[in-house]
């Protein structure tokens, strides 16, 4: 709902972004493709996986020149990394990285964060109700 805003350049650097985070913890698994999946098809985007190894991550975050861009990817990174209950280190310091490079204060961060376990838990509710 929130992805389409994005250019199509950024929704691509989204992709990448969004994949690069879930490998941050050295596994890409079911739920985080499952979601990356969904933010394709609402970006109107084919889902292809990237090679962790050829993102640029400090050339992608340039991508995202506004703030509502900004805004737009953390609160999306936020409901990925908390899609599958385990906020490790590694997502920590990447999601972080991205943060400090938006120049998010700490109050904004934790607000994004608690947006994202909302939605996380919001799309799994979806899901159980869809499947019944």
């Amino acid at each position: 709902m929130l992805l389409m805003k994005l250019k199509s350049e950024e929704k691509f650097a989204f992709l990448q972004l969004a994949q690069y985070i879930a490998y941050a913890d050295g596994e890409y698994g079911p739920k985080e493709k499952e979601i990356i999946a969904e933010y394709c098809i609402e970006m109107g985007i084919d889902y292809f996986e990237i090679n962790r190894e050829l993102i640029k991550f400090e050339e992608i975050l340039k991508t995202f020149q506004t703030r509502e861009s900004q805004r737009i990817v953390m609160l999306s990174l936020m409901a990925l990394i908390h899609i599958d209950d385990h906020f490790g280190l590694h997502e920590h310091k990447t999601i972080n990285l991205v943060a400090e490079r938006f120049q998010f204060t700490l109050k904004e961060l934790h607000a994004f964060s608690i947006w994202g376990k909302s939605a996380s838990a919001l799309y799994e509710q979806g899901l159980s109700l869809i499947e019944g």
